[in-house]
């Protein structure tokens, strides 16, 4: 899509409309801001955010839409803006009031469907299926499209090593390999083809660059880290989005060796349009540009903006600061016209691209309601939930339950919760279309079962509701199921945790369910890795669950009475203790790698090694790994070497298995990681079933950046590992020859 930006006959409309633009019109196109709303830190959003009001009654409120800034030309975007009336409404004012008819761009943080809410990102992510997750966006894509959005403030490429942080749940977890096909899904998801497909959005890449290293973990910190990890980590999930032809790019919020990355040319310029060639346009994030005044790098915002236009920041998100700062400083000869005007063009191509000037009106109200929550939609929605659950512990096989038990408990706070379980950054969702899981277990088992309810305790406070009731329930059930986790406001923007353990009374709950005897299997319901060592010791089984939008309650159900045989594998380390974070499989060597002995790297009051590695997830059968086998045992720089394993179902359930492909460059000029993931396949195998399984790896692909930020593969030994995880599996050596 990239060269559909910059070819064609659309460049000469777009020369001559910025030939007839005033200086404050094509400010204007720079412009996005929000109804009724002075910046991104509202009242109102944070309670939308919060789910302390639906998007439903947001949309309801008295909201200035800004119509008079439309129509005289200074207004290019709106964000927030949803419904086929209002959005053609507003769009039919730019057409045919303003006086060059320029249409607007509606956009909005459709994260994880838009009414039809999927699985968090992270939870989609453990699902390792390429087709599903583009599936999600697709559907997202529709049903926004059909509301009147053009345009998704998503995928978050963000990767991201320390689960404090809560935007861990926007993203594909800890490593580069995965986070980066993943991006390249989740545009081809939203994009498609064509953008001027009516049922297609614009995707926006998220956030440039390096934003989940914040220090800390805490949002919106400050951010520091060598070239070298900027290029190998946190940048091939960009390169990938680029290369799917994503249209747009958000600046992060934090600063990259000490220049905020709104106003950093290295980073917007010479990085992202030159290096890695992106030809569309640089959006900020919500007041960034405003915010850089904060960071103590402009002395105030007029010297902001400045900078960020010279960046290769085009479009100003939420705060309208480039219409206060800009039109003066061009006037004046501060910033040269032609700058402005390249910042304009990039805008308007993409305005083109969407086909919004021979196609302004892309929807209305009647496909919009035949759109939303469509049967199929819905259908999706429950297999990708199923698919996205981690089935962490299985002591004795008690999973899967049995549908004809007499009596089932099912305990906790989320149990029967429906706007948890939508999880963050559903802001379009509507709880009332939430499954819960008592409903969905309910709906799974014979009718002579009989399911038990009670809360137990709230998520956080120390209050115990019912804590008599819940124990009383357990002690006459067969099995408890325990449902219990995050809300969905304690992870996501703004939702940084020092504690990584269950908030509340709720382990409390758990012992004391334990207490009865019973087999007490818990469901997670979580936006972020948790460290749950007394439930890995005591729990007889733990389901992975997330948050899994509207089907949780019957994807959990299918999971936990086995219509469905897990298949999730995390993508993200869980941590023994938080003392632990940042703990992330692809660490790099150290000269004193952990063991017995007392001058190693550990802990002298606790495990070194995490609760659960990278990849890790069961099934309801088993898989063996045997014979693994190399092309052959050298290779060139510019050979491609294959590697071959037979896996085997040696249980007796059908089921899926991803395969993981890790490799090691045991030696280098530079300190390399322990392993790093290179490829995975999910295959299904019936029982007693071998399949061979073949992977492709480039030599290409071995390489990393010197001292001198140059991009080499050094010869020497590697070590292939592939298995079910990031710590088991077989392994074979090979050799590496510069010819």
């Amino acid at each position: 899509m990239n060269e559909q930006l910059i070819k064609g006959s659309n460049e000469t409309k777009i020369d001559e409309l910025i030939k007839k633009m005033t200086i404050k019109e094509k400010v204007g196109q720079l412009i996005q801001v929000v109804p009724s709303l002075f910046g991104a830190f509202d009242e109102t959003i944070t309670k939308l955010i919060n789910g302390e009001i639906s998007y439903d009654e947001f949309q309801k409120l008295d909201r200035d839409y800004h119509k008079d800034n439309i129509r005289d030309g200074t207004l290019g975007s709106l964000g927030g803006v949803t419904g086929a009336e209002i959005s053609n409404e507003l769009q039919k004012i730019a057409l045919e009031e303003s006086r060059l008819g320029i249409p607007l761009i509606f956009g909005l943080d459709v994260i994880h469907g838009y009414k039809t809410i999927f699985p968090i990102p992270l939870a989609e992510a453990c699902s390792w299926d390429l087709g599903w997750i583009e599936k999600s966006a697709e559907i997202a894509a529709r049903e926004a499209a059909a509301a009147g959005i053009h345009w998704t403030f998503a995928p978050m490429l963000d990767v991201t090593r320390d689960p404090r942080w809560g935007r861990i749940a926007e993203g594909a977890g800890e490593d580069t390999f995965l986070s980066s096909v993943v991006a390249a899904a989740r545009v081809r998801g939203f994009q498609g083809e064509d953008l001027n497909d009516s049922q297609r959005i614009l995707a926006c890449a998220k956030h440039f660059i390096a934003y989940g290293g914040a220090i800390g973990g805490r949002d919106y910190n400050t951010v520091d880290m060598s070239l070298q990890s900027l290029y190998e980590i946190f940048l091939p999930p960009f390169e990938a989005a680029v290369s799917a032809g994503v249209g747009t790019i958000m600046s992060a919020f934090n600063d990259i060796n000490g220049v905020p990355c709104t106003v950093n040319k290295y980073l917007l310029t010479e990085l992202l349009r030159k290096q890695l060639g992106f030809n569309g346009f640089v959006v900020s994030d919500a007041n960034s540009i405003a915010e850089c005044v904060e960071h103590g790098h402009s002395v105030d915002r007029k010297e902001a903006s400045k900078n960020a236009l010279f960046a290769g920041l085009d479009m100003d998100m939420s705060q309208g600061t480039y219409m206060e700062d800009l039109p003066d400083q061009v006037e004046n000869g501060d910033i040269d016209e032609e700058v402005l005007d390249e910042a304009v063009r990039r805008v308007l191509r993409l305005k083109f691209s969407l086909g919004l000037f021979e196609n302004p009106y892309r929807t209305n109200k009647q496909l919009e309601e035949k759109t939303l929550l469509a049967p199929e939609h819905v259908e999706t929605a429950r297999e990708i939930a199923k698919r996205s659950i981690v089935l962490l512990k299985n002591e004795g096989n008690i999973l899967p339950l049995k549908k004809n038990l007499q009596k089932i408990a099912v305990i906790g706070p989320l149990a029967d919760n429906q706007k948890e379980l939508l999880g963050t950054w559903a802001i379009t969702g509507n709880p009332s279309d939430v499954v819960t899981v008592v409903s969905g277990v309910k709906a799974a088992v014979e009718k002579d079962t009989e399911v038990l309810y009670s809360k137990g305790c709230d998520v956080i406070g120390d209050k115990a509701t019912d804590f008599d009731h819940s124990i009383r329930f357990a002690a006459e059930s067969d099995v408890i199921v325990a449902v219990v986790g995050e809300n969905a406001d304690m992870s996501g923007e703004a939702a940084s945790r020092m504690d990584l353990s269950l908030p509340g009374k709720q382990e409390e709950l758990l012992k004391a369910l334990y207490q009865t005897g019973k087999p007490l299997v818990v469901v997670l319901i979580n936006g972020r890795p948790l460290s749950i060592p007394w439930m890995e010791d005591h729990a007889s089984a733990i389901v992975e669950a997330w948050q899994l939008g509207i089907q949780s309650g019957h994807a959990i159900a299918d999971v936990l009475f086995g219509d469905y045989n897990p298949s999730g594998k995390l993508v993200t380390t869980f941590p023994y203790s938080v003392g632990q974070v940042p703990i992330y499989y692809n660490h790099p060597r150290t000269g004193r790698p952990a063991s017995e002995g007392k001058f190693t790297s550990k802990y002298i009051d606790g495990p070194y090694e995490p609760l659960y590695p990278f990849g890790f997830g069961l099934s309801y059968t088993s898989f063996d790994y045997k014979n693994i086998s190399l092309s052959s045992s050298e290779f060139t720089m510019e050979s491609i070497a294959t590697i071959t394993v037979d896996v085997t179902n040696t249980g007796e359930r059908s089921g899926e298995e991803v395969v993981q492909l890790y490799i090691s460059d045991l030696v280098a000029s530079r300190v390399r990681p322990i392993k790093e993931l290179k490829g995975f396949k999910k295959v299904m195998l019936q029982p007693g079933e071998c399949k061979n399984i073949s992977f492709e790896l480039e030599m290409k692909n071995l390489g990393f950046y010197n001292e001198e930020m140059e991009y080499v593969i050094e010869p020497g030994l590697f070590k292939v590992y592939v298995g079910p995880n990031s710590k088991e599996g077989l392994e074979i050596e090979f050799t590496l020859f510069e010819r």
